[in-house]
């Protein structure tokens, strides 16, 4: 009687235990369930991507009640609003092509899961949800059945996440037990002495050492040959094949020689062999996580957001110096950075950024407001619950939605080579052993086995993203921090630079205010303060910190135009401030000066003259640029300081005054028309427009948190002066991938080349494969690190 199995599942059917429905064949009603589920959404092409991919759904009832409790469910939440939740959950058993497919369907089983991200080598599905529709408690029996059932311990839930695999630890102790006995046994293979008291005992000695050689071919190389199955099953071929195959057709000739009693064989080369590459794996385990490159959260902003202390005194800090208790003030289109309780009346919160959905959300006095939300209007105080999670705020940079569609070269070049490396490597690998074979046996298979062993694309693929992770952490510590390394290979294409003025080429801090009209009484004064300081503009910002200290008083309403200025109404007074034009509604005709005007209750007053101080080292900074760049200078302002920054720039820059928001996209639009590649730097409020536009959106860091996703990097103001170091360390980083391919091709083509004409032994080839590669991730982080010095003034 033939084998039943589940059609679901693929375990063996007990007899007279078989469930047939649909003319399918299932081991139990769970299974079954789970094809019903599937059937009746429509997704029964889930059985396509592998055969039998299920689990057995267990019996759960009443495994996830605790899910009702909602302090439970608060622990477990990342983000909770009245129509949104988002949730991680951990699910081990996602192994496959399959399982990603189906745990990135859910919303197609549940109408109430809007979407849901797998994170494959984590094991974590990430699920965003309509609390009023579908519970957390719903959503775990729903993966339950069918047969993702997620491991929630909320004592040993961070424990869950961080479990620490030794299985190749444990793997190469029994490889190097193994390959330390089967030496030692082999001394009567050694000694060609006939009189030698051991020869005797050779053929005992043989099969002693077969047996020994079992657990290291069976248990130690066992992951070779599960991901070469698992590649050639889908058809894709890595470089595992060739290492599987050659230890196997090792094993299969020296289990030969020792059945035929042709000879010893070669299990201390073969278990020799397997020790080195496990040793070797090892190795290269520890060398990548000291050459760490992954920047931790606070590498991600650096921008700084105002503390209110004790003494009600405003203090700028960096984000991630915010603890638990502190007090906090947002203004106007600030990113909310940490989760915290409401402490103004009311406040208005957009968390488009986080749910997609731009309807902003209206918050009261002691409501919970979560990171990754953007404050709209008027300035509220917040208590922080949290200290900064990089939950949300690393994601919102990164999101996909904010990614530009880059070519990435490297990547395909790499892809190239290593699709085509394989079936090339097994190909000369069989053409040597067929020449050999009819010249010396033994040397075929050493041959074979060596050319399996020595070459690896492994080198060639790490050039780049090591490359590129030593320059991220290399101008994370500079103070220019990057999205991705996308950025490094756009960088390194600019030909055209364009800066915004106000907040970019000249500073928020330094100004020379003057005030000129009708003087304005010392409660107007007052007003005004806290008018601006719900601003985020840097000529907002920097007539807030010239104005003296006052009390503070309560906006009633408050509304910021960008690109013209803010309509705000404070102790029944209503205030109108920023450009002439948007405050007297007719173009200025008097003398051209970087100004914001005031009118109170519809009288006009007078207007602030900013005398911008331009930032240290401009001059030097685009002169050198002029070199290489074709420069661009774009400003909201009116031409007043043409005359100035005429003087002070290169010639040949071209300044563009009086442009609104849209003006400066459409700007960067007709330039990237024209077929340059664009590097915009601006202040990333007004900015945001263009740097979203532009091939590279760099935004300018001072001390106010306005942050982006928008842009490609933030740039810390004080190191404003070396930008042109920065994009010339990008083109040397390209240099230094092309130069590690080179080395790595030269590498292999030794390496085969001492391999087939049978000068290199396959426990010498095992030994120089991961130095190989220890040597081209060593050579990458060595050059990076030389040119970053080299480069400096």
């Amino acid at each position: 009687m033939s084998v039943q199995n589940c059609f679901h599942c693929g375990l063996i059917i007990p007899k007279n235990e078989v469930i047939v429905f649909d003319e399918k064949e299932f081991c139990c009603s769970g299974c079954k369930t789970v094809y019903e589920i599937f059937s009746l959404n429509d997704l029964t092409c889930y059985y396509d991507f592998e055969k039998s991919p299920g689990a057995t759904p267990q019996d759960i009832q009443g495994k996830y009640d605790f899910l009702d409790n909602e302090s439970i469910q608060v622990k477990l939440l990342e983000f909770q609003e009245d129509t949104t939740a988002i949730v991680s959950l951990n699910i081990p058993h996602i192994h496959c092509s399959s399982c990603i497919w189906i745990l990135e369907n859910l919303n197609r089983l549940k109408p109430g899961i809007s979407a849901s991200q797998v994170n494959f080598p984590e094991k974590k599905v990430r699920i965003t949800y309509n609390p009023e529709k579908i519970s957390l408690k719903d959503i775990a029996y729903t993966l339950s059945s069918i047969g993702y059932e997620p491991y929630i311990s909320l004592e040993n839930y961070e424990a869950g996440k961080n479990n620490v695999d030794r299985s190749l630890t444990y793997k190469l102790g029994v490889a190097f037990f193994c390959f330390g006995n089967i030496m030692l046994l082999s001394f009567p293979e050694y000694f060609e002495v006939k009189e030698f008291w051991l020869d005797n005992y050779k053929p005992f000695f043989r099969w002693l050492i077969l047996i020994l050689a079992m657990p290291s071919f069976l248990y130690s190389a066992s992951g070779y040959y599960v991901s070469a199955y698992k590649s050639i099953k889908s058809k894709m071929l890595n470089i595992d094949i060739p290492i599987a195959l050659g230890i196997i057709v090792m094993f299969i000739r020296s289990t030969f020689d020792i059945i035929m009693d042709y000879g010893g064989g070669f299990f201390d080369s073969l278990t020799g062999l397997i020790f080195f590459m496990l040793l070797g794996k090892m190795f290269q385990i520890k060398t990548y996580s000291f050459l760490s490159f992954e920047r931790d959260f606070k590498s991600y902003f650096p921008i700084a957001v105002t503390r209110i202390n004790p003494n009600t005194k405003e203090e700028s800090i960096p984000i991630y110096d915010i603890d638990k208790g502190d007090r906090l003030l947002i203004r106007n289109q600030e990113l909310i950075p940490v989760d915290g309780i409401l402490i103004s009346d009311k406040a208005e919160i957009d968390y488009s950024f986080v749910t997609g959905e731009a309807v902003p959300i209206t918050k009261k006095s002691g409501d919970k407001v979560f990171a990754g939300g953007k404050q709209i209007g008027k300035v509220i105080e917040m208590e922080v619950l949290h200290t900064v999670s990089q939950s949300y705020l690393t994601q919102l940079w990164g999101n996909d939605i904010f990614q530009k569609d880059v070519q990435q070269k490297h990547k395909t070049i790499t892809d190239t080579i290593s699709r085509y490396f394989t079936p090339i490597l097994l190909l000369i690998a069989f053409a040597g052993f067929g020449y050999w074979i009819f010249i010396d046996a033994n040397t075929a298979f050493n041959v074979f086995t060596a050319v399996l062993i020595v070459a690896c694309p492994c080198a060639l693929a790490l050039t780049a993203p090591f490359t590129f992770g030593n320059i991220l952490r290399i101008l994370g510590k500079q103070k220019f921090y990057l999205k991705n390394a996308l950025v490094i290979e756009q960088l390194a294409k600019v030909d055209t630079l364009v800066f915004d003025k106000t907040g970019t080429i000249t500073t928020n801090k330094k100004s020379n205010i003057t005030y000129e009209g009708e003087k304005l009484s010392d409660v107007n004064l007052v007003m005004l303060k806290n008018v601006l300081r719900a601003s985020n503009h840097p000529l907002s910002r920097m007539l807030y910190e010239f104005l003296p200290e006052s009390s503070r008083i309560k906006l009633d309403d408050f509304k910021e135009i960008t690109g013209k200025g803010i309509l705000a109404e404070i102790e029944n007074h209503q205030f109108q401030i920023g450009s002439f034009s948007f405050v007297a509604n007719q173009e200025e005709n008097s003398i051209q000066q970087t100004s914001l005007h005031i009118k109170i209750d519809g009288v006009y007053y007078g207007k602030y003259i900013f005398n911008n101080q331009y930032r240290e080292g401009l001059g030097d900074l685009f002169k050198e640029l002029s070199l290489n760049y074709k420069i661009k200078v774009l400003s909201g302002d009116n031409d007043g300081e043409r005359e100035t920054l005429e003087s002070l720039l290169p010639k040949g820059t071209e300044l563009v005054f009086n442009q609104k928001p849209e003006q400066k996209l459409n700007f960067i639009k007709e330039l990237q028309d024209q077929g340059h590649n664009v590097m915009m730097v601006g202040d990333g409020l007004n900015d945001a427009g263009a740097l979203a536009q532009s091939n590279v959106g760099i935004s300018i860091s001072e001390n106010v948190n306005v942050f982006s996703p928008a842009c490609d990097a933030i740039l810390d103001a004080t190191e404003f002066q070396r930008l042109n170091y920065f994009l010339k360390l990008s083109k040397n980083a390209i240099k230094i991938i092309k130069m590690s391919f080179v080395l790595s091709l030269l590498y292999n083509v030794v390496g085969l080349s001492f391999a087939i004409t049978g000068n290199l032994l396959p426990l010498v080839a095992a030994i120089i494969m991961p130095l190989s590669t220890i040597t081209i991730v060593s050579f990458v982080t060595l050059a990076s690190n030389y040119f970053s010095k080299s480069s400096l003034k």
